[in-house]
């Protein structure tokens, strides 16, 4: 039996509900705007009622949520579940791996390994939580405070200063500066990106330029050439902190790559499969577990030549 297009959007508003509501970031205005949907529609009501008991069905799963929220099956061939909703296209082939760290890395101030995640308070006593596979400097004077972000991702909670010194996070792409906020930054090879949860920060890439605010609930991904526009935060923002990766209709081959973020070794996705859209929240501390999820869940197969090498690809025919 197939879902009409009412059904299908239905389940989709639930499963971005679902994870919004789970992420860890979610404000009373969230819920609020969450329960006028519920009330809003008998349809949404059953929508929820079946993306509650996948949640339900995943609490007992080690890991915290494992399984997608939704998936999708080649409809002219199979049943389409009323759980599940997935798109799929022509990809490239995706090669996800470790990468050599330099010895800056090594001898940083604060890092962090493969699938680790550390708190730390500082002396002024903001809080620094790094993700996985990151490295920061952090230099303290009488007239500014400073954080260099070499590798990774973090999420940084300023503290009010006696002396109102700035606070500010440098890359290698642009910094930010803190206004009294808590927010993520990420440096990687192709850039930056910032998403503020809390009050407030200016962006400037290193390039110089325009310097752009960005406001609580808004992101942007920045390069030393430039600033890009600004978006809304949507629910993956920050829920590395509650342990998981929270994808909504994300291409397959991304998703994969932030899950080898948190694990060693060569993940590959199949170019075939490479654009399958995918929906769910991912545990990040059983990498293993989450593969399970998609393999099972979207009818993926995973092939595991060692530990450190893994394969993704579609069903046997």
């Amino acid at each position: 039996m197939s879902l009409s297009p009412a059904e299908l959007q239905a389940i989709s508003a639930a499963a971005r509900w679902y994870a919004r509501l789970h992420s860890g970031i979610a404000t009373e205005a969230d819920r609020a705007a969450w329960n006028d949907w519920l009330r809003a529609d008998p349809a949404h009501q059953q929508a929820w009622q079946q993306m509650a008991a996948v949640g339900e069905q995943m609490a007992s799963v080690p890991g915290a949520l494992a399984a997608p929220a939704l998936r999708g099956v080649e409809r002219s061939r199979r049943q389409v579940l009323r759980s599940v909703v997935l798109l799929a296209s022509a990809g490239s082939l995706g090669w996800l791996g470790w990468r050599s760290e330099p010895s800056q890395n090594l001898l940083a101030d604060f890092r962090t390994g493969v699938g680790e995640r550390r708190e730390f308070r500082l002396a002024d006593g903001s809080a620094l939580l790094l993700n996985t596979d990151t490295s920061v400097n952090l230099r303290f004077d009488g007239r500014q405070r400073t954080l260099e972000l070499l590798w990774g991702e973090i999420l940084l909670s300023t503290a009010a200063d006696s002396s109102q010194r700035p606070f500010k996070v440098l890359t290698r792409h642009g910094q930010v500066l803190a206004l009294g906020t808590r927010f993520i930054v990420r440096s990687q090879d192709s850039g930056g990106e910032v998403s503020v949860v809390e009050k407030a920060v200016e962006v400037s890439s290193a390039g110089g330029g325009s310097t752009v605010r960005l406001e609580a609930g808004q992101s942007l991904d920045f390069n030393s050439r430039a600033v890009g526009a600004i978006r809304r935060n949507d629910a993956s923002v920050g829920a590395w902190q509650q342990g998981s990766i929270i994808a909504l209709n994300r291409p397959l081959a991304e998703l994969l790559a932030d899950i080898s973020r948190y694990r060693h070794g060569v993940l590959r996705c199949d170019a075939r499969i490479a654009q399958l859209k995918v929906s769910g929240a991912f545990p990040i501390d059983n990498t293993d577990l989450a593969l399970a999820a998609l393999e099972s869940g979207f009818s993926l197969r995973i092939t595991r030549y060692s530990r450190y090498w893994v394969n993704v690809s579609p069903p046997a025919q």
